[in-house]
């Protein structure tokens, strides 16, 4: 059943972790090499991994003997060390660069848009919201990346680098309280 604070809770949560903004120079960066950013397809590219893993993530788990809870609790420490990433500006997870033909496409949608952060949350999240929910958070959450994608030019002119160390700071300080509470509430249920 729709539940919009659901929804956009969901649509908050990954917004900060997908942190697409705060991936902006990233983006800028990439398209100054390649010329151009493929919106679409990374965009197409990103939700197909999200959605799949949405639905197919729980059994993968289960083939290893995990349950959600605890998954979550590890989701909940990985959000915790991206957060703390975005507040200290350093760099504890290290992001695959590829030189292939796919160049503009394989590094947005996987690993920054659709990577291990936003993958682990997409589960972890299937422990405190329902699914059709998660997927209109997911649905929003990729017409937000598309937006930005193709307006990168835009947007870099527009915020400059004290905007975007801004935004950054403060979806850290976000995903900080979101680990918190995920936390706390899947080990609490883990006992």
């Amino acid at each position: 059943m729709f539940n919009v604070k659901e929804i956009v809770s969901v649509t908050l949560i990954l917004f900060s972790v997908i942190d697409v903004i705060g991936s902006l120079p990233i983006l800028i960066d990439l398209r100054k090499k390649v010329g151009k950013i493929e919106s679409e397809q990374a965009t197409i590219v990103s939700g197909v991994l999200m959605v799949s893993f949405l639905f197919v993530g729980e059994r993968i788990l289960s083939l290893f003997g995990v349950d959600v809870a605890s998954f979550a609790v590890a989701g909940g420490l990985i959000i915790f060390l991206l957060g703390l990433e975005m507040i200290l500006g350093r760099t504890i997870f290290k992001s695959d660069e590829t030189g292939s033909g796919a160049a503009h496409i394989v590094p947005i949608a996987f690993p920054m848009i659709a990577g291990a952060g936003t993958l682990t949350t997409i589960i972890s999240l299937r422990a405190e919201y329902q699914t059709i929910n998660i997927i209109g958070g997911i649905v929003i959450n990729l017409l937000l990346i598309y937006a930005v994608l193709k307006s990168s030019e835009w947007l870099e002119g527009r915020l400059g680098p004290g905007g975007l160390a801004v935004l950054r700071k403060i979806f850290g300080i976000i995903l900080l309280a979101i680990a918190i509470k995920l936390l706390k509430t899947n080990l609490i249920a883990g006992f």
